[in-house]
Order: structure tokens, then sequence, then C-alpha cells
């Protein structure tokens, strides 16, 4: 079975709000073996409802919409959708009822207003949302489902969940399984180098997708077919190919972020860690406790942004600062022998650089950042040449510090 999401509304083609329902829809969708063919975003009008429907319905077979159920004048989509499958709005007592219901339990008075969004397309099948007052709805153009719901999130979630889910979980014949393995430390063209005689021997139901960050890539199989059970054994042999091939590039899979990883093998080696940050402003230590349970190998960290804190602090002499500067590798070194004997810490990083789009100088040209990692015994430096473009250069930092924090752990178990 293939689907379309259309949004509707003015406020995700203007950059407003994030469409994020699509790729939540996208992807439960996905778990049933439902393929999505598109993803339309139109704007609220009766020209650009009625276009994007079109469009869907030359596509796929399943059409879900959000958007534009609310209860004020220019949510349009009700009497759209009721043109679209030559119907007619009619006030709906059942929907009516359940307003009542969920109002009279929250001390809510009804208004006018409520009253109105209880027309609905006389042949629509109400889907029920508690979460809210517009119910999704359940419309037939010939062979085509059409699928209405709110654009709010947690609205839209719900109805999924509790009525669009179960009615289409058996309904398609094809079984459709992701497997993402998530890598950092090599851009998409070298590991997709290094691992092309893997792909080209993967079977037809297997395919490859390379999705890069700054940083990382994630590796996404997929395996469609008909038999579960052979797909997953698939998959997996593929899987298992990929990860010995890359080797220690991988750190995890699924969902599974890079702070995560460093947290899991910090725990497993039970280590503590620290961080010395100058340019980075504290983002390193954020990634780090943005994790739950952080504090079982994390003890803290020092943004020392002056010259005067990175002496006074980390202990870096006066004398390196001048002879190499506050961008270099040995006041990073001294930064992070610094931050380990503040903390009384096994394993840290140390960061100093021009994250930019000013500052630089012909001999340290905006985007050099200096690194330094690991422990008092054994330390290890690195430095990058990054770009003028500030944020992209502390987030491409801040990821690289946290494959090689990880990468040192592993390497000194």
């Amino acid at each position: 079975m293939k689907a379309t999401i259309l949004t509707i509304g003015d406020e995700i083609l203007i950059g407003q709000i994030v469409d994020t329902n699509s790729a939540w829809i996208g992807s439960h969708l996905n778990d049933i073996g439902i393929d999505i063919s598109e993803i339309l975003s139109v704007n609220d009008s009766r020209e650009g409802i009625l276009s994007g429907l079109e469009r869907a319905c030359s596509i796929a077979d399943l059409i879900l919409v959000t958007g534009g159920l609310g209860p004020t004048k220019d949510d349009i989509t009700k009497s759209v959708l009721a043109e679209f499958v030559d119907d007619e709005l009619v006030f709906s007592d059942e929907n009516f009822r359940l307003i009542t219901k969920m109002f009279d339990k929250r001390n809510i008075t009804i208004t006018p207003a409520h009253k109105a969004q209880c027309f609905l397309p006389s042949k629509a099948t109400l889907i029920e949302n508690k979460m809210g007052t517009a119910p999704g709805m359940l419309l037939k153009k010939g062979a085509k489902t059409i699928i209405s719901m709110p654009g709010v999130p947690y609205e839209m979630k719900y109805i999924m969940e509790h009525g669009v889910i179960p009615i289409f979980r058996d309904k398609s014949e094809e079984v459709i399984i992701h497997r993402t393995i998530r890598t950092a430390g090599m851009g998409e063209s070298n590991i997709s180098v290094r691992i092309e005689d893997i792909v080209s021997s993967l079977p037809p139901s297997v395919k490859i997708a390379y999705l890069p960050s700054l940083g990382n890539v994630r590796l996404r199989l997929t395996a469609k077919g008909a038999v579960r059970q052979i797909l997953q054994q698939e998959i997996k042999i593929a899987e298992e190919k990929i990860v010995e091939k890359l080797h220690d590039l991988v750190y995890g899979y699924g969902l599974m972020q890079l702070e995560q990883a460093v947290g899991v093998v910090a725990k497993e080696a039970g280590v503590q860690l620290s961080f010395a940050e100058s340019c980075t402003g504290g983002h390193i230590a954020h990634k780090i406790t943005s994790v739950a349970g952080s504090s079982a190998y994390f003890q803290g960290g020092i943004v020392a942004y002056s010259n005067e804190l990175k002496q006074q602090l980390l202990g870096v002499s006066a004398e390196t600062i001048a002879t190499h500067g506050a961008v270099s590798e040995q006041t990073v070194s001294e930064m992070l022998s610094g931050v380990l004997k503040l903390t009384k810490t096994d394993i840290g990083a140390a960061v100093s650089g021009i994250a930019g789009p000013t500052g630089g100088s012909p001999e340290k040209p905006v985007g050099t950042i200096w690194i330094a990692y690991g422990s008092l015994d054994q330390q290890k430096t690195v430095k990058l040449l990054l770009g003028k473009d500030r944020i992209k250069n502390i987030e491409y930092t801040t990821t690289v510090v946290l494959n090689m924090v990880r990468k040192f752990i592993m390497a000194n178990k």
C-alpha cells in the first residue's frame, strides 16, 4: 500500500513552524508495511488544498491530511474535503456529544465556534480525538482513502495511534524493516568506498541509504518483501558485514546519539570524565549532561573563555599563551592536564579555537581548532581546520571530541 502525507498550513510554507508530523507519521506507517510515496505541503486556500488532494490521490492509495481543522474561520479543510468527495457539511451530533462530554469534565463552556466545528462531511467516519475538539475523519474518493487529522502534534498522534494504525495494520501485504547503523569519524564518501563490495552484493530486497550530518553518518538498511523472517535474516547479515568492515567507526544503532554512546563506554570502563572548553562554550558538557544518568561518569567541566581563566582555573602558564597563543597545541594540552587534576578524573578533553566568523589571522585563520584528549599519562592532540560558520564549527568540534573520547576509552579499557 502506498501513502501520501498532505500537510496544510501557511505557517509550514513560510518556515514559521517545522513539519515534524510528517516524519512521525512516515515512521509509524513504515512500521506496519505502508510505503510513503510523497510528502506534500500546501497553503491554506481552497485551490491549494484541492491541488494537493488531486496530486496525492494520483500517486497513493492512502492520503493522510494534517492541519486546518480548528474552530476558527480560516480553517477551511473540512469544506474543501467535502467538495473534493462530492459531499456536504452537516451537523454531527456524535461530535457535539464528544465535545460536550469533554468540556463538562473540565468545566468549559461551549462557544458558537465549537458548535461550528461540529459541521463535518456527511459521509465521514469519525475517528475519536480525546486530545482536542476536532475529530479525525475517514473519507472515500473512489478506491482512495483520505484521513484528515488536526495539525496539533499530540492530537494527530492520538488519532494515529488509537484510530488510524489499528485500521491499517494488516492492510499491507508488504513487510518493511529498517535498521540504522550510526557512525562517526569518517565522511560519507569514504565510508561508501570502504563498504562498496558489501553494498554491491546486497540481495535485491535490501537497500542502503547514507544520511550524513556534522561529523556523523547514519547508514540506513531497508528490507522490503513478503516474509518477515527472511527479511530479518537478510538485513542482519548485511548489518554484521558492514559493522565488521567499519569497526570502531560504529558507535551505535537506531536512535542512539553519540553522547549516549560515550556514556555507555565510560560506565563499562568505570572511568570519570571532565572537559575544559573555550570556543565550544560548554556545548560538550551540555551534550554529555543531556543524557539521563550522566552523573555516574561525568564530574564536570570548565568553560575558560578568557586567557585569565585558562591560567587561574586550569593552570595554563602565561608563558605558554604568550609564546604559542591561546589557540595552540601547547595550550590545550595544559588545559587538559589542568581540568583532569582539578576534577580528579580519569579521561577528558580540552578545546580552544577560533569559532568565527571573525577573529582569525593569516597564521590562525577562522576555523582553526585545537583539541587535546586522553588522560594525564597519555594525551593526544588534533588540529581542525574548519569553515567560518560559528555554530557549525562548535557542533562539529563537539562531535569530534565526543568521538575521540569514546575511542580513547575503548582503546584503553
